[in-house]
């Protein structure tokens, strides 16, 4: 097996969204939009699957110094060695490597966020560095455009949180702000017990909400020049978007309990509809 097909294999077996919205790219930028998410799929692991801190900041550490080989082209691994063909290309630098370890890392020391500053702070190094390296790959001509992947990012991150609420709380994990759970007088305890009320209803508004506006920002900040080969992460942001509709027209309190996901047939309608959208405005005058 070829690096690059390890990293295939790697990300179709995570069933990731992202890899919808790969079909409208050249096949050297998809290689390349492969081998970064299969990075991630490697470090996330770590996370997900290693059950002694010891063991997962080990490994966390053998992934800083395989980016330092990467960027000496030395890599071992196989998702480095792909990555090789693409880093120089498109300037793939190397601190955002370490600032995605680096928030991996506090998955690892954390499993709550005092305020949204914090929680800020992790959903850039996990998500909004992905954001700006995948618009490295996908092509820009406005520097603003990596301030529309920043928030974009972010805006993702945001909603996987909503969207996982339950399911992070089985792992004793909460990313919902410490200091909005007392605003909103829900208590640690209603969130790990999967206890649905009214309180936790408006909490759970309250992140859609402020997904949104980073929703908003995020496209309101990417130029229209570059619209057309950003179009695989608006695709990804409508997705994700979608998401929150379907969660706001339930009962938000519900992730507590019941993960939503759209249907196959559903992304595609979406998938279509933000394609052939903003296709359109890109070559409108």
């Amino acid at each position: 097996m070829t690096p690059i097909q390890y990293c295939y294999e790697k990300v179709k077996a995570s069933k990731s969204n992202f890899t919808w919205a790969f079909s409208f790219i050249s096949q050297d930028r998809r290689d390349a939009l492969i081998s970064l998410y299969a990075f991630c799929r490697e470090i996330d692991d770590i996370v997900d699957e290693t059950l002694e801190l010891e063991v997962a900041t080990a490994k966390i550490n053998w992934w800083k110094a395989e980016i330092n080989r990467l960027f000496h082209e030395t890599p071992q691994h196989p998702v480095t060695k792909s990555l090789l063909n693409f880093v120089h290309i498109y300037e793939l630098n190397e601190a955002y490597f370490i600032e995605m370890l680096d928030g991996m890392e506090m998955d690892l020391k954390f499993n709550r966020y005092e305020n949204f500053k914090q929680l800020q702070l992790y959903c850039y190094r996990v998500a909004g560095v992905v954001g700006i390296l995948s618009v490295k790959i996908l092509g820009f001509k406005n520097q603003a455009t990596l301030k529309y992947a920043h928030d974009l990012g972010i805006a993702l991150q945001l909603t996987n949180i909503i969207r996982d609420v339950g399911e992070d709380a089985r792992k004793n994990r909460i990313y919902i702000p410490l200091d909005e759970l007392k605003e909103f007088n829900v208590p640690e305890d209603e969130i790990l017990k999967f206890k649905e009320s009214n309180r936790v209803s408006s909490l759970i508004m309250h992140q859609i909400t402020r997904a949104e506006v980073f929703y908003k920002n995020a496209y309101q900040k990417l130029p229209k020049e570059d619209i057309n080969p950003q179009i695989p992460g608006l695709i990804m942001g409508k997705i994700y978007e979608t998401l929150l509709v379907e969660i706001k027209r339930d009962k938000p309190e519900q992730t507590l309990n019941h993960k939503v996901l759209l249907t196959p047939f559903r992304k595609v309608l979406v998938i279509l509809s933000c394609f052939f959208k903003n296709k359109f405005y890109a070559l409108s005058n």
